[in-house]
Protein backbone atom coordinates (compact mmCIF):
# COMPACT_ATOMS: atom_id res chain seq x y z
CA UNK A 1 0.00 0.00 0.00
CA UNK A 2 2.94 2.55 1.00
CA UNK A 3 4.81 1.26 -2.41
CA UNK A 4 1.23 2.26 -4.32
CA UNK A 5 0.84 5.71 -2.14
CA UNK A 6 4.63 6.91 -3.60
CA UNK A 7 3.68 6.01 -7.09
CA UNK A 8 0.53 7.72 -7.17
CA UNK A 9 2.46 10.53 -5.36
CA UNK A 10 5.22 10.57 -8.27
CA UNK A 11 2.90 10.35 -11.29
CA UNK A 12 0.71 13.18 -10.10
CA UNK A 13 4.30 15.12 -9.77
CA UNK A 14 5.30 14.12 -13.26
CA UNK A 15 1.87 14.56 -14.71
CA UNK A 16 2.37 18.29 -13.40
CA UNK A 17 5.76 18.61 -14.58
CA UNK A 18 4.42 17.71 -18.02
CA UNK A 19 2.29 19.93 -18.53
CA UNK A 20 5.11 22.65 -18.00
CA UNK A 21 7.08 21.47 -20.54
CA UNK A 22 7.90 24.35 -22.27
CA UNK A 23 6.63 24.79 -25.62
CA UNK A 24 7.53 28.64 -26.06
CA UNK A 25 10.84 30.14 -27.18
CA UNK A 26 13.75 29.75 -24.44
CA UNK A 27 15.59 32.32 -23.63
CA UNK A 28 19.19 31.10 -23.03
CA UNK A 29 21.35 32.41 -20.12
CA UNK A 30 23.98 33.79 -22.76
CA UNK A 31 20.97 35.67 -24.83
CA UNK A 32 20.47 37.90 -21.53
CA UNK A 33 23.84 38.96 -21.83
CA UNK A 34 22.67 41.51 -24.43
CA UNK A 35 21.12 43.65 -22.22
CA UNK A 36 22.03 42.87 -18.76
CA UNK A 37 25.87 42.76 -18.55
CA UNK A 38 26.34 43.27 -15.21
CA UNK A 39 23.37 40.92 -13.98
CA UNK A 40 24.69 38.50 -16.33
CA UNK A 41 28.22 38.59 -14.70
CA UNK A 42 26.72 38.53 -11.15
CA UNK A 43 24.67 35.09 -12.36
CA UNK A 44 27.95 33.47 -13.61
CA UNK A 45 29.54 33.39 -10.13
CA UNK A 46 26.42 32.36 -7.94
CA UNK A 47 25.10 29.36 -6.77
CA UNK A 48 22.27 29.40 -9.16
CA UNK A 49 24.35 29.16 -11.74
CA UNK A 50 25.83 25.26 -10.57
CA UNK A 51 24.64 22.95 -12.48
CA UNK A 52 24.38 18.79 -12.51
CA UNK A 53 28.13 19.13 -14.66
CA UNK A 54 29.64 22.28 -12.83
CA UNK A 55 28.56 21.05 -9.41
CA UNK A 56 30.32 18.01 -8.16
CA UNK A 57 29.17 17.38 -4.49
CA UNK A 58 25.50 17.74 -6.13
CA UNK A 59 26.39 15.49 -9.08
CA UNK A 60 27.67 12.78 -6.93
CA UNK A 61 25.17 12.79 -4.38
CA UNK A 62 22.70 13.06 -6.66
CA UNK A 63 23.86 9.58 -8.83
CA UNK A 64 24.43 7.98 -5.37
CA UNK A 65 21.06 8.38 -4.05
CA UNK A 66 19.72 7.06 -7.99
CA UNK A 67 22.07 6.32 -10.40
CA UNK A 68 19.45 5.82 -12.88
CA UNK A 69 16.77 8.47 -12.33
CA UNK A 70 17.83 12.72 -11.56
CA UNK A 71 14.78 13.24 -9.62
CA UNK A 72 16.77 16.43 -8.62
CA UNK A 73 16.05 18.12 -11.56
CA UNK A 74 13.27 19.53 -10.22
CA UNK A 75 14.92 22.15 -8.98
CA UNK A 76 18.54 22.23 -10.35
CA UNK A 77 17.38 21.66 -13.76
CA UNK A 78 14.37 22.97 -13.96
CA UNK A 79 13.83 23.80 -17.65
CA UNK A 80 15.04 20.67 -18.82
CA UNK A 81 13.16 20.30 -22.17
CA UNK A 82 12.83 16.99 -21.09
CA UNK A 83 11.77 16.86 -17.16
CA UNK A 84 9.82 14.29 -16.80
CA UNK A 85 12.21 11.91 -18.93
CA UNK A 86 14.87 12.67 -16.25
CA UNK A 87 12.61 12.07 -13.31
CA UNK A 88 11.12 8.84 -14.73
CA UNK A 89 14.74 7.75 -15.15
CA UNK A 90 14.23 7.28 -19.06
CA UNK A 91 17.02 9.97 -20.02
CA UNK A 92 19.99 11.34 -18.32
CA UNK A 93 21.70 14.74 -18.06
CA UNK A 94 23.42 15.62 -21.33
CA UNK A 95 25.98 18.61 -21.19
CA UNK A 96 25.00 19.39 -24.86
CA UNK A 97 21.40 20.13 -24.37
CA UNK A 98 21.21 24.14 -23.02
CA UNK A 99 18.39 23.71 -21.01
CA UNK A 100 20.42 20.99 -19.16
CA UNK A 101 23.69 23.10 -18.55
CA UNK A 102 21.81 26.40 -18.27
CA UNK A 103 21.17 25.00 -14.15
CA UNK A 104 18.57 27.18 -12.48
CA UNK A 105 18.25 29.58 -15.48
CA UNK A 106 17.56 32.99 -15.23
CA UNK A 107 14.37 32.38 -17.61
CA UNK A 108 12.70 30.21 -15.46
CA UNK A 109 13.53 32.16 -12.38
CA UNK A 110 11.46 35.04 -14.12
CA UNK A 111 8.79 32.92 -15.16
CA UNK A 112 7.33 31.33 -12.25
CA UNK A 113 3.45 32.35 -11.84
CA UNK A 114 2.99 30.77 -8.70
CA UNK A 115 4.21 28.35 -5.94
CA UNK A 116 2.25 25.58 -5.38
CA UNK A 117 2.83 23.94 -1.82
CA UNK A 118 2.71 20.09 -1.17
CA UNK A 119 3.86 18.06 1.73
CA UNK A 120 7.02 16.28 0.55
CA UNK A 121 8.05 19.31 -1.45
CA UNK A 122 7.01 22.71 -3.41
CA UNK A 123 6.45 23.24 -6.77
CA UNK A 124 7.39 26.67 -8.84
CA UNK A 125 4.31 26.81 -11.12
CA UNK A 126 6.02 27.85 -14.54
CA UNK A 127 3.57 30.81 -16.35
CA UNK A 128 2.33 29.27 -19.77
CA UNK A 129 3.42 31.44 -22.58
CA UNK A 130 1.32 32.61 -25.64
CA UNK A 131 2.31 31.08 -28.85
CA UNK A 132 3.79 33.09 -31.52
CA UNK A 133 4.18 36.07 -28.86
CA UNK A 134 7.15 37.48 -27.02
CA UNK A 135 7.54 35.41 -23.40
CA UNK A 136 6.56 37.77 -20.36
CA UNK A 137 9.51 38.23 -17.59
CA UNK A 138 8.64 38.29 -13.91
CA UNK A 139 10.06 40.62 -11.21
CA UNK A 140 10.06 43.51 -8.12
CA UNK A 141 10.48 46.42 -10.40
CA UNK A 142 7.45 48.99 -11.03
CA UNK A 143 7.22 49.48 -14.57
CA UNK A 144 9.71 47.54 -15.71
CA UNK A 145 11.15 47.64 -19.25
CA UNK A 146 10.44 45.38 -22.08
CA UNK A 147 12.85 44.43 -25.07
CA UNK A 148 13.20 43.09 -28.50
CA UNK A 149 12.97 39.66 -26.66
CA UNK A 150 10.72 40.01 -24.06
CA UNK A 151 7.81 41.94 -22.34
CA UNK A 152 7.98 42.62 -18.77
CA UNK A 153 5.69 42.90 -15.80
CA UNK A 154 5.34 42.65 -11.83
CA UNK A 155 4.34 40.03 -10.48
CA UNK A 156 3.81 39.86 -6.53
CA UNK A 157 5.09 36.67 -6.39
CA UNK A 158 8.57 37.77 -6.18
CA UNK A 159 7.99 39.91 -3.06
CA UNK A 160 6.35 36.75 -1.45
CA UNK A 161 6.55 33.06 -1.88
CA UNK A 162 9.10 32.88 -5.16
CA UNK A 163 11.83 31.34 -3.03
CA UNK A 164 9.77 28.33 -1.04
CA UNK A 165 9.54 26.54 -4.23
CA UNK A 166 12.84 25.44 -4.04
CA UNK A 167 14.29 26.34 -0.43
CA UNK A 168 11.41 25.66 2.08
CA UNK A 169 11.54 21.78 2.56
CA UNK A 170 12.24 18.35 0.92
CA UNK A 171 11.02 14.82 2.37
CA UNK A 172 12.58 11.43 1.12
CA UNK A 173 10.38 8.78 0.02
CA UNK A 174 10.25 7.54 3.70
CA UNK A 175 8.60 10.69 4.80
CA UNK A 176 12.16 12.06 6.77
CA UNK A 177 13.39 15.56 6.33
CA UNK A 178 16.02 16.05 4.54
CA UNK A 179 16.72 19.66 4.22
CA UNK A 180 14.46 22.58 5.45
CA UNK A 181 15.28 26.02 5.34
CA UNK A 182 11.81 28.10 5.48
CA UNK A 183 8.65 27.73 7.11
CA UNK A 184 5.39 28.04 5.55
CA UNK A 185 5.08 31.64 7.22
CA UNK A 186 8.25 33.14 5.80
CA UNK A 187 7.96 34.98 2.69
CA UNK A 188 10.82 35.95 0.13
CA UNK A 189 11.86 39.58 1.41
CA UNK A 190 13.90 38.64 3.86
CA UNK A 191 15.77 36.08 1.44
CA UNK A 192 15.89 39.04 -1.11
CA UNK A 193 17.27 41.76 1.69
CA UNK A 194 19.89 38.92 2.77
CA UNK A 195 21.26 37.62 -0.31
CA UNK A 196 20.16 39.66 -3.32
CA UNK A 197 20.96 43.52 -1.64
CA UNK A 198 20.84 46.76 -3.73
CA UNK A 199 23.74 47.51 -5.41
CA UNK A 200 25.02 50.54 -7.61
CA UNK A 201 23.79 49.95 -11.39
CA UNK A 202 20.85 49.80 -13.50
CA UNK A 203 19.84 46.08 -14.46
CA UNK A 204 20.21 47.09 -17.92
CA UNK A 205 23.29 48.23 -19.84
CA UNK A 206 21.77 51.07 -21.11
CA UNK A 207 19.68 52.32 -17.47
CA UNK A 208 16.61 53.76 -19.77
CA UNK A 209 14.90 55.02 -16.38
CA UNK A 210 17.64 55.96 -14.46
CA UNK A 211 17.13 53.26 -11.48
CA UNK A 212 20.85 53.73 -10.38
CA UNK A 213 20.61 50.05 -8.57
CA UNK A 214 19.63 46.60 -8.67
CA UNK A 215 19.52 43.66 -6.94
CA UNK A 216 22.63 41.46 -7.29
CA UNK A 217 22.39 38.49 -8.73
CA UNK A 218 25.66 36.77 -6.75
CA UNK A 219 22.72 35.35 -4.45
CA UNK A 220 25.59 35.41 -1.94
CA UNK A 221 25.91 32.42 -0.08
CA UNK A 222 27.64 30.10 2.55
CA UNK A 223 30.62 30.20 -0.22
CA UNK A 224 31.53 33.59 0.61
CA UNK A 225 33.90 34.14 3.18
CA UNK A 226 32.47 37.74 4.10
CA UNK A 227 29.13 37.14 3.86
CA UNK A 228 29.67 33.72 5.52
CA UNK A 229 30.76 35.56 8.88
CA UNK A 230 27.21 38.02 8.86
CA UNK A 231 25.31 34.83 10.13
CA UNK A 232 26.48 34.39 13.94
CA UNK A 233 27.07 36.01 16.58
CA UNK A 234 30.09 34.20 19.23
CA UNK A 235 29.76 35.95 22.52
CA UNK A 236 32.80 35.13 25.15
CA UNK A 237 32.46 35.53 28.80
CA UNK A 238 34.56 33.70 31.50
CA UNK A 239 35.93 33.56 35.29
CA UNK A 240 38.93 32.07 36.84
CA UNK A 241 38.25 28.59 35.96
CA UNK A 242 34.81 28.75 33.03
CA UNK A 243 34.55 29.84 29.60
CA UNK A 244 30.75 30.59 28.29
CA UNK A 245 30.20 31.09 24.68
CA UNK A 246 26.54 32.00 23.58
CA UNK A 247 25.90 31.59 20.04
CA UNK A 248 23.68 33.36 18.18
CA UNK A 249 21.94 32.48 14.71
CA UNK A 250 21.11 35.69 12.62
CA UNK A 251 19.89 34.30 10.06
CA UNK A 252 16.17 34.08 8.67
CA UNK A 253 16.84 29.96 8.71
CA UNK A 254 18.54 27.65 10.93
CA UNK A 255 22.15 27.53 10.99
CA UNK A 256 21.97 23.87 9.56
CA UNK A 257 20.42 23.64 5.88
CA UNK A 258 21.97 21.25 3.77
CA UNK A 259 22.02 17.72 5.07
CA UNK A 260 26.23 17.00 3.57
CA UNK A 261 27.05 20.00 5.63
CA UNK A 262 28.53 20.37 9.02
CA UNK A 263 29.69 23.41 11.45
CA UNK A 264 31.54 23.41 14.60
CA UNK A 265 32.94 25.40 17.38
CA UNK A 266 37.19 24.85 17.97
CA UNK A 267 37.68 26.91 21.70
CA UNK A 268 41.62 27.00 22.59
CA UNK A 269 42.77 28.78 25.39
CA UNK A 270 46.39 30.29 24.22
CA UNK A 271 49.11 31.32 26.95
CA UNK A 272 52.51 33.11 25.41
CA UNK A 273 51.00 31.89 21.83
CA UNK A 274 50.96 28.20 22.58
CA UNK A 275 47.56 26.22 23.17
CA UNK A 276 46.82 25.04 26.46
CA UNK A 277 43.42 24.04 26.49
CA UNK A 278 40.74 22.83 23.68
CA UNK A 279 37.35 21.92 23.74
CA UNK A 280 37.96 18.32 21.94
CA UNK A 281 41.01 16.07 22.00
CA UNK A 282 41.19 14.15 18.66
CA UNK A 283 38.00 15.21 16.42
CA UNK A 284 35.21 18.24 16.82
CA UNK A 285 32.26 16.06 17.20
CA UNK A 286 33.58 14.75 20.91
CA UNK A 287 31.99 18.00 21.49
CA UNK A 288 28.67 17.25 21.02
CA UNK A 289 27.10 20.14 21.81
CA UNK A 290 28.71 22.47 19.89
CA UNK A 291 28.93 20.13 16.14
CA UNK A 292 26.08 20.53 14.55
CA UNK A 293 24.31 18.62 11.51
CA UNK A 294 21.77 16.40 10.40
CA UNK A 295 22.18 12.16 11.21
CA UNK A 296 20.56 9.87 9.63
CA UNK A 297 19.81 6.25 10.16
CA UNK A 298 18.50 3.61 7.94
CA UNK A 299 15.13 1.57 9.11
CA UNK A 300 17.49 -0.43 11.34
CA UNK A 301 18.52 2.20 13.57
CA UNK A 302 22.14 2.48 11.96
CA UNK A 303 24.09 5.30 11.01
CA UNK A 304 23.46 6.00 7.29
CA UNK A 305 25.04 8.91 5.02
CA UNK A 306 22.40 9.12 1.52
CA UNK A 307 19.76 10.95 3.28
CA UNK A 308 17.53 9.66 0.29
CA UNK A 309 17.46 6.55 1.62
CA UNK A 310 16.86 7.21 5.39
CA UNK A 311 14.26 6.37 7.84
CA UNK A 312 14.50 8.54 10.40
CA UNK A 313 16.69 11.80 10.99
CA UNK A 314 18.07 13.78 14.68
CA UNK A 315 20.06 16.83 14.31
CA UNK A 316 21.87 19.37 16.43
CA UNK A 317 20.79 22.60 14.77
CA UNK A 318 19.67 26.01 16.09
CA UNK A 319 16.44 28.01 14.61
CA UNK A 320 16.21 31.32 13.61
CA UNK A 321 17.78 33.78 15.42
CA UNK A 322 18.23 31.01 18.18
CA UNK A 323 20.68 31.23 20.76
CA UNK A 324 22.71 28.69 22.57
CA UNK A 325 24.73 29.11 25.76
CA UNK A 326 27.75 26.35 25.88
CA UNK A 327 29.91 26.07 29.17
CA UNK A 328 33.58 25.01 29.28
CA UNK A 329 35.10 23.97 32.93
CA UNK A 330 38.29 22.69 34.61
CA UNK A 331 40.78 25.47 33.11
CA UNK A 332 42.69 27.78 35.15
CA UNK A 333 43.31 30.70 33.49
CA UNK A 334 45.74 33.55 33.63
CA UNK A 335 46.02 37.24 33.39
CA UNK A 336 47.02 37.63 29.14
CA UNK A 337 45.48 34.08 28.82
CA UNK A 338 43.82 34.42 25.07
CA UNK A 339 40.11 32.57 24.05
CA UNK A 340 40.12 31.76 20.98
CA UNK A 341 36.38 30.65 19.48
CA UNK A 342 36.54 29.62 15.81
CA UNK A 343 33.46 28.33 13.95
CA UNK A 344 34.20 26.22 10.61
CA UNK A 345 31.79 24.89 8.20
CA UNK A 346 32.45 21.60 5.85
CA UNK A 347 30.48 22.10 2.71
CA UNK A 348 30.85 18.29 2.29
CA UNK A 349 30.96 16.90 5.90
CA UNK A 350 33.97 13.90 6.37
CA UNK A 351 30.74 11.30 6.91
CA UNK A 352 29.94 12.54 3.01
CA UNK A 353 33.90 11.98 2.02
CA UNK A 354 33.11 7.97 2.93
CA UNK A 355 30.78 7.55 0.31
CA UNK A 356 31.67 9.78 -2.54
CA UNK A 357 35.18 10.85 -3.87
CA UNK A 358 35.48 14.47 -4.40
CA UNK A 359 38.15 16.26 -5.84
CA UNK A 360 37.51 19.48 -5.77
CA UNK A 361 39.63 20.79 -2.72
CA UNK A 362 37.29 22.74 -1.09
CA UNK A 363 35.00 19.74 -0.31
CA UNK A 364 38.13 18.91 1.33
CA UNK A 365 38.69 21.16 4.37
CA UNK A 366 37.15 22.81 7.12
CA UNK A 367 36.66 26.83 6.24
CA UNK A 368 36.35 29.30 9.22
CA UNK A 369 32.72 30.78 9.05
CA UNK A 370 33.29 33.12 12.17
CA UNK A 371 36.44 33.56 14.89
CA UNK A 372 36.39 35.37 17.70
CA UNK A 373 39.11 36.43 20.29
CA UNK A 374 39.07 37.21 24.05
CA UNK A 375 41.70 38.34 26.21
CA UNK A 376 41.76 37.71 29.79
CA UNK A 377 42.30 41.17 31.85
CA UNK A 378 43.93 41.05 35.17
CA UNK A 379 43.64 43.47 38.48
Amino acid sequence: MKQLSIQFRLLLVLLFFSSLQAKDKYLDNHSCNECHEKIYEEYQSSAHSKSYFNDELHRKIANKADAKKYECATCHMPMANNLKDLIEGKARPDKNNKTHTDAISCYFCHTIAYVKKAHKYNLNVKARQAENFKPTLYGRLLNPDDSDKHSSSKNPIYGQKVCMGCHSHKLNDNNVTIFRAMSDKQNSIKCIECHMPEIRGGAEKIDKKARGQHASHKFLGIHDKEFRATGMDINITTTVDSIEIKLTNKMAHPLIVQPSRSKYLVLQVLRDGKEIWKNYKEKPQEDKEAFFEYRFKDKDGKKIIIPAMAYSREENNLGIKESKLLKYTGMKLKKDDVVKATMFVRFAKKDCQQVIKLEDEKFKKAHILKEVTYKIKGK
